[in-house]
């Protein structure tokens, strides 16, 4: 039976590709140190073909130790969250985040010399792109265009040159997967909040969609949006990201090959306000918005280009923005009435 690591499995993306890994008939190593939202349940806990450790990914040994009888490595372990974390935790992003990579890329170099190691699947994701001028966003641009202003864009670009350093030095075979604004269920306050004021409600450092969701639970009217509203995102549902991620990992045309992994389709944030407002409030209540002052890096387009993971991959995301609602509201809606959000 394959076996797969998922570092960074307890995370939000991380929980959705260990689901899919184990629905595919692997065996799953996952590794976190809990670090985010402290100790959480999956529901894949009990799976005997789930085995975690609970450690740091900065531990070559552990990381070696655990890598050594792996298939496939999927590297997502990482400090991330929304725009207010990048400011919030500006230096440890880009440090952290480079030693947890670099101690990866170590274990993954020798169990791959060492082990049973075949390749690893890197997690970098659409803030490569953050300089674009031009759209949609073609892998290869990403070299062609500035560099990313946030030291969390620049982090991840740099995640791309240790994939292919480590090929171009010691053959470690690799595949880049960029995901593009992840919607789904499973992401709560993280230990680290530093609480943001929009309108009446405290936001924590999370994204548009559950920060706009708990604010029109809760009431806020009119409804705070972050700059102009006009920035455009396309959300992929998590279940469409995890097949992408794990089909790439798998795919033999895939080795040494860089994918965006997203939905086609785009919307504004002032789009994504009047569909969840609709939702909850219903079409007779007329959506008021205030526009709040934006953050520095909140990129006002990101929209990639997806044929390549279609022609090469066969991966389309296909579950539509309205469906991806149905299933995080009630979700928000019991983690706010839990109090866990």
């Amino acid at each position: 039976m394959p076996k797969a690591l998922v570092s960074g499995s307890a995370g939000f993306i991380g929980g959705y590709v260990v689901e899919e890994l184990l629905a595919r008939g692997y065996d799953v190593v996952g590794i976190d140190n809990y670090s985010k939202y402290g100790k959480v349940t999956k529901s894949y806990d009990s799976n005997e073909r789930y085995h975690f450790t609970e450690g740091d990914c900065q531990d070559i040994g552990l990381m070696t130790e655990l890598l050594m009888d792996c298939d496939h490595f999927i590297a997502g372990a990482a400090l991330i969250g929304g725009i207010s974390y990048f400011h919030a935790y500006a230096y440890d992003l880009l440090a952290q985040n480079e030693r947890i990579m670099a101690a990866s890329c170590d274990a993954a170099i020798r169990a791959h010399a060492q082990g049973n190691l075949q390749k690893m699947t890197y997690i970098s994701s659409s803030m490569v792109f953050e300089s674009a001028d031009s759209w949609p966003s073609v892998e290869g641009s990403e070299r062609e265009i500035p560099a990313p202003l946030s030291s969390y864009g620049f982090q991840k670009l740099a995640v791309e040159y240790f994939a292919r350093a480590a090929w171009d030095q010691y053959k470690l075979p690799y595949t880049i997967c960029r995901p593009f604004n992840c919607v789904g269920i499973g992401e709560g306050r993280a230990l680290g909040d530093v609480e943001v004021l929009s309108g009446n409600v405290k936001l924590a450092m999370s994204h548009v969609v559950p920060d706009l969701v708990q604010k029109v639970l809760r009431g806020q009217d009119p409804l705070h949006l972050l700059g102009t509203g006009e920035q455009i995102r396309h959300y992929t549902y998590g279940g469409d990201l995890a097949k992408g991620i794990v089909t790439a990992m798998e795919h033999p045309e895939a080795l040494n090959e860089d994918f965006n992994l997203s939905t086609p389709h785009g919307h504004s944030v002032i789009q994504l306000a009047e569909i969840i407002w609709r939702k909850i409030k219903g079409p007779q209540t007329p959506l008021r918005l205030e526009h709040d002052e934006a953050f520095e890096h909140d990129v006002q387009r990101r929209v990639p280009s997806t044929e390549k993971a279609k022609h090469v991959l066969g991966f389309e995301a296909t579950t539509p923005l309205e469906d991806m609602l149905d299933e995080v509201i009630p979700w928000i809606e019991r983690a706010i009435a839990d109090g866990t959000l």
